[in-house]
């Protein structure tokens, strides 16, 4: 009765609960990526992303003003506004966001509450109010340059295009933008037009050393790439190709075919026999099976590696960093962005989450395309 037409399986809603919690873990980060991509890089470094809607307690600190400096016997006062700062107003621009906590030492900057005089011993107060008005009294004379004053500020969340304008209108990064479909596009096609050919030839042909030739190609799936790295650009110049696009192309072609070798291979030998015989048997030559029957035939396994070749060489940053010239006039748009707009610790959150984002518009595009072709072409010669 278990296998009665119609009946639905027992494993069903475990089914959909494992799809639903897939499409989670790929769309959570995405949408993580596009809110942070709107934020500062402050904020980003507070809170996390899903907290975003939510005022932030920023971490700032000032240096009081000697300007205005008051003498009381043996205590000098320092009266003015935090907000005065030109550290703290290159941060919070106009905004005047209330304090909520602030501190004498940055080891505990939110130490005493906004509003009370803090005791700091030595008959020294400091009285920091939410507007950021602050009074410090201290008992030597502070010099030139006053005492550090740290705070937290309560700031309201910000969104805004500045990160997609800073992204968008970099220098050179149209001709970045062009430079990597000149590298994505090339390195996406050679590769499946050499396998294909590979793949009917192991498929389909029989010759000595087949068997020897499959071996290789699945031991060479393992091969690190950064074993291959120094080697390749070696040879590159040695031949006078190194460091060009001619020399990248050929790179990321090598790095790609043993995996759309085995790819369309598996799918080539599941397609029935009985078709490529008949066709052989009407006069067909090899070329002429491959062509009008096998290639047809096979554009699932095609379109799947196709996915994975430009996924990998647009995102690539390794590759290119190796095979391509340092000038301006080279550079893709992963290596722009690393070495142009994240700065040299790459700690601009709200560059690099815009970056990404921007990024991946393309490979999106071609993941949607042709993703109905995706798990045909992965399962291909699992089963038969």
């Amino acid at each position: 009765m278990e296998n009665i037409a119609g009946q639905k399986s027992a494993l069903a809603w475990a089914t959909r609960i494992t799809v639903l919690a897939l499409v989670l873990i790929w769309l959570v980060p995405t949408i993580g990526l596009f809110v942070s991509s709107f934020r500062d890089r402050d904020q980003i470094s507070e809170t996390g992303w899903w907290r975003s809607f939510l005022p932030v307690e920023q971490g700032l600190r000032a240096r009081a003003s000697v300007d205005g400096i008051e003498v009381d016997g043996n205590t000098f006062i320092l009266t003015g506004s935090i907000y005065d700062d030109k550290e703290v107003l290159s941060t919070v621009g106009d905004a005047r966001p209330p304090v909520v906590a602030f501190g004498n030492a940055g080891r505990n900057p939110g130490q005493f509450i906004a509003g009370e005089t803090a005791d700091l011993g030595d008959s020294e107060t400091l009285l920091v109010n939410e507007d950021g008005s602050y009074r410090y009294v201290v008992n030597e004379d502070p010099g030139k340059r006053g005492p550090r004053i740290y705070f937290y500020a309560s700031t309201p969340p910000v969104f805004s295009f500045a990160n997609y304008r800073a992204v968008l209108s970099a220098d050179n990064m149209d001709q970045a933008f062009i430079n990597t479909l000149t590298v994505t596009i090339p390195t996406t096609i050679i590769p499946i037009l050499m396998a294909a050919f590979a793949a009917y030839a192991l498929a389909w042909m029989d010759f000595k050393g087949r068997g020897l030739m499959i071996a290789a190609i699945v031991a060479l799936l393992v091969v690190p790439l950064q074993l291959a790295l120094v080697p390749a650009l070696q040879m590159h110049n040695a031949v006078g190709i190194g460091q060009s696009f001619v020399g990248i192309w050929l790179a990321h072609t090598a790095f790609g075919l043993p995996l759309a070798v085995y790819l369309l291979r598996n799918y080539m030998v599941g397609l029935p026999r009985d078709i490529i015989e008949s066709a052989k048997v009407d006069g067909a030559t090899d070329f002429q099976v491959f062509l009008k029957i096998v290639l047809p035939l096979s554009f699932p396994a095609l379109a799947s590696f196709a996915i994975f070749q430009f996924l990998w060489t647009w995102n690539d940053l390794l590759v290119a960093k190796v095979f391509l010239p340092s000038s301006e006039e080279a550079k893709v748009m992963t290596v722009k962005i690393a070495d142009d707009l994240l700065g040299s610790r790459g700690g601009d959150w709200g560059i690099l989450a815009t970056a990404a984002f921007v990024s991946i518009g393309v490979p999106f595009l071609v993941f949607f395309t042709l993703q109905r072709y995706l798990v045909r072409g992965l399962l291909a010669g699992s089963v038969k």
